[in-house]
């Protein structure tokens, strides 16, 4: 019985308590604020939106401007929709319609305008007067832009400050300081330039001033600052394709003009943000509240941590939402880290804290996790360059890597071990590694392009020589039955001639020379006349030498090489001379120097397709021979050059050109005009000299054969 008693005591306290939980969530609905009403009407030539509620509010709604689609959004938490509809049509004025749209236990009220303005609010009783303020007609000559902020200011307050900088991405920023965070300002476009008012303020004798910016290489050529009435003007002058922003944090205002790039997939042009252009207009709200502004327009979904905290004075005119965000994370040093449509919110320092210990959890778990072993079959790597990559150069029995050890791959569990006989590599690690490795692996296992490398030297020698001599003598004759002569001609008398040439007892002795480094081919041709005196028994000897000689020649030397890319090639021809060299005892060794024919060349293939070439070309030859030996003949050029794949161009050159003109005469005789001739020899010398380096690098394929 006693049981039954308390069970049946049991189910009536439970019936009791479920009987007030009834009671409590009838009355909490009762007490529940609802939006009754929406109406729209002209009062004194005004706009009036009236929203009845069923109790009054504490305070006004927060609410934000959107200038594209021309909207006003007020957001009551706490109130729900009783109307019974979510569209109210107004088409009065300038409002087209109001929409009401509760999420949980908050609702807001969207007014739809045909253009954006702003607006007042205005709590009576339990009613919110909306007062819209009127659209002002476009000026003629300008566009007319609503102020940027109103001025709360009596007094005339000097400016602090007036700066020009250099943003991101060529955009120019315009900071001023202003004396409070009350002042007035107005920012309007006046064809290609921008005007920004500063209501109630007055600009110091230092500030009264040109900036030609021109030089930061930003769209603001000058910016004009100076007084005019009670208020400050300032004229910026852009050039080009550009749009501008304004924005205000505190005292200091912002106007940045940056370059207009076009992008239609954006919905705001411009370089870095596309999100919907809106005004937010606050005076010392509280961050949360803006945040929670910021994702009610955005939809996005916000968590802000629990040290978020402080109050924030912004004004923002046709600024788009993700601009604006970032603007009120940097004003309160704060981060943010998005996944999917959720936005995380937290002071920097709390942000980087979470992170290191997710790292730190990370290291742990793999400390934990069983690790495996994989092989993998490389076909034109190294396995063992790959084994000390993926170990940080700290492979066991393995060559040191030049340079020092790099980064490691593998954790610390980690192991890769190359067997060289089959090019395979094993590697024993966890499974995200053991991973890591494998897309490692698939970028570098790769084959290498190669390059055909072609050069030609051609050196070409043209060479002219000419020399005339004379040689002048006497003698006795001696009487024979017939003249004979040899190379001359015989005159008044049967005498011997056969000393003729000789020119015996001669006083003039200047022959043909033959230039050096002509190369003439043979001596040179002679001519001798000889005049005999019967009487006197004498005769005079004369001959006359000349010669003339023109060589042409021209040597090709084309050395080619095939490489690999970024792999130096080296190949060469020629001769190795012997010479003595002194030993330390005193003795004598034979050492060796080459002259050869040597191209050296190391490509590099840019991601265009272009070749990089460093060149080092040699063409040397024996030279004349010296008491120690046999000299060198260099010609050597080394160098960078960057050549089209297939192309031909000319790397360097040499040209030299000797010219010399000789004369050897009697003094005195030689400057008799024409008789002078027979005291005199010439010799006149031309040589030219010259050498061009043609190179031609080719990529080929790897069974491509080097024909």
């Amino acid at each position: 019985m006693n049981s039954q008693k308390c069970w049946a005591a049991q189910r009536a306290g439970q019936k009791i308590l479920v009987m007030l939980a009834l009671a409590v969530t009838a009355m909490s609905a009762l007490a529940q604020t609802t939006i009754e009403s929406v109406t729209g009407s002209l009062q004194g030539g005004a706009e009036v939106v009236r929203i009845d509620l069923s109790q009054a509010l504490t305070a006004a709604p927060t609410g934000f401007v959107i200038q594209s689609p021309a909207r006003i959004a007020l957001d009551f938490p706490g109130v729900t929709n009783a109307i019974g509809r979510s569209t109210i049509e107004i088409n009065q004025g300038n409002l087209r319609s109001v929409s009401v749209l509760q999420a949980g236990e908050r609702s807001r009220v969207v007014l739809n305008l045909k253009q954006a303005t702003s607006y007042k609010t205005q709590l009576q009783g339990k009613s919110l007067i909306v007062v819209l303020d009127p659209v002002a007609a476009p000026a003629p000559e300008a566009t007319a832009v609503p102020a940027f902020a109103e001025n709360r200011s009596r007094d005339v307050l000097p400016l602090k400050d007036v700066d020009f900088r250099r943003g991101v991405n060529g955009a120019g920023r315009i900071v001023v300081a202003l004396p409070s965070s009350q002042v007035g300002v107005d920012i309007r476009q006046r064809g290609q330039t921008l005007v920004v008012e500063f209501m109630k303020t007055s600009l110091p004798e230092g500030l009264k001033r040109r900036l030609d910016v021109a030089d930061f290489g930003t769209p603001v050529q000058t910016v004009t600052t100076f007084q005019t009435g009670d208020r400050v003007r300032m004229v910026i002058e852009p050039k080009g394709a550009w749009e501008h922003s304004a924005y205000q944090s505190d005292d200091q205002f912002v106007v940045e003009v940056k370059p207009q790039r076009i992008d239609p997939s954006k919905l705001t042009q411009g370089p870095g943000y596309n999100g919907q252009k809106l005004s937010l207009n606050f005076q010392n709200i509280e961050v949360r509240s803006l945040l929670q502004v910021i994702a009610d327009f955005t939809n996005f979904n916000i968590v802000t941590s629990d040290s978020v905290a402080g109050a924030v004075t912004l004004r923002l005119q046709d600024v788009p939402w993700d601009q604006a965000l970032d603007i009120i994370l940097q004003a309160k040093g704060l981060g943010m880290r998005k996944a999917g449509n959720v936005l995380w919110i937290a002071p920097k320092d709390e942000i980087v804290a979470k992170e290191k210990l997710e790292r730190e959890a990370n290291v742990a778990l793999e400390g934990l996790e069983s690790v495996r072993t994989e092989s993998f079959q490389l076909n034109y790597a190294k396995a063992a360059d790959v084994a000390r990559q993926l170990m940080g150069g700290a492979v066991p029995g393995a060559a040191p890597v030049a340079g020092g050890a790099s980064a490691r791959l593998l954790s610390t569990r980690g192991s890769a071990i190359a067997e060289p006989r089959t090019n395979q590599l094993f590697v024993t690690d966890i499974s995200s590694k053991i991973e890591q490795v494998r897309s490692l692996i698939t970028k570098l296992d790769i084959a290498v392009r190669q390059v055909l490398i072609e050069a030609r030297i051609v050196e070409a020698d043209d060479t002219f020589g000419r020399a005339l001599g004379v040689r002048l003598g006497g003698g006795s004759a001696i009487p024979v039955d017939a003249a004979t002569t040899r190379g001359g001609a015989q005159f008044g008398g049967s005498y011997s001639a056969s000393t003729v040439g000789a020119a015996p007892g001669g006083f003039i002795n200047l022959p043909a020379a033959i230039p050096s480094g002509v190369g003439a081919l043979g001596s040179p041709g002679a001519f001798a006349v000889s005049i005999f005196s019967e009487g006197a028994a004498r005769f005079l000897n004369l001959e006359i030498s000349a010669l003339e000689a023109d060589n042409k020649g021209k040597v090709v030397s084309s050395p080619r090489v095939v490489t690999a890319d970024k792999t130096k090639a080296l190949i060469e021809q020629g001769t190795e001379l012997p010479y003595q060299v002194a030993t330390a005892s005193g003795a004598t060794s034979i050492a060796f120097r080459k002259a050869n024919l040597k191209l050296e060349v190391t490509p590099q293939i840019t991601p265009e397709g272009n070749i990089i070439l460093e060149l080092d070309i040699a063409k040397d030859t024996v030279g004349q021979t010296t008491p120690a030996g046999f000299a060198i003949d260099t010609k050597h050029i080394q160098t960078q050059v960057l050549v089209e794949n297939g192309g031909t161009v000319v790397i360097g050159g040499i040209f030299t050109m000797e010219e010399s003109d000789q004369e050897s005469k009697v003094p005195v005789l030689g400057d008799i005009p024409g008789l002078g001739n027979l005291f005199k020899s010439r010799a006149k010398k031309s040589v030219k000299k010259e050498m061009l380096v043609f190179i031609t690098p080719k990529m080929i394929s790897d069974k491509a054969a080097v024909r």
